[in-house]
């Protein structure tokens, strides 16, 4: 499922599926991370994640991710980055959600 299908299918709640470290180690244990809208609040993530990926979602965690100047190594400009929010998804025992 492509970025624009999956916020299309949430109504802009879950703008991505975060493929990092973090979030391999996290599948393991039934966790997945999630980008998320800057004003979507625990339940609305839940009801759309269980549309989306077809899963049951137990719990919701959400962080809301500072942004700001990053510096481009070797020169002298800087970069600002929006702030975000991100979700740890906790689904049902046995239920995954496809990366790819």
């Amino acid at each position: 499922m492509t970025r624009a299908e999956l916020k299309e299918k949430t109504a802009g709640i879950i703008l991505n599926v975060l493929i990092t470290e973090k979030g391999s180690r996290l599948s393991t244990e039934n966790r997945y991370l999630l980008e998320v809208a800057t004003d979507a609040r625990k339940p609305q993530i839940a009801l759309a994640a269980e549309k989306a990926f077809g899963v049951h979602v137990l719990a919701v965690r959400t962080a809301n991710m500072k942004g700001g100047l990053r510096y481009v190594r070797g020169t002298r400009r800087a970069v600002a980055e929006p702030t975000w929010k991100k979700a740890i998804v906790t689904v049902k025992e046995g239920e995954r959600i496809e990366l790819a």
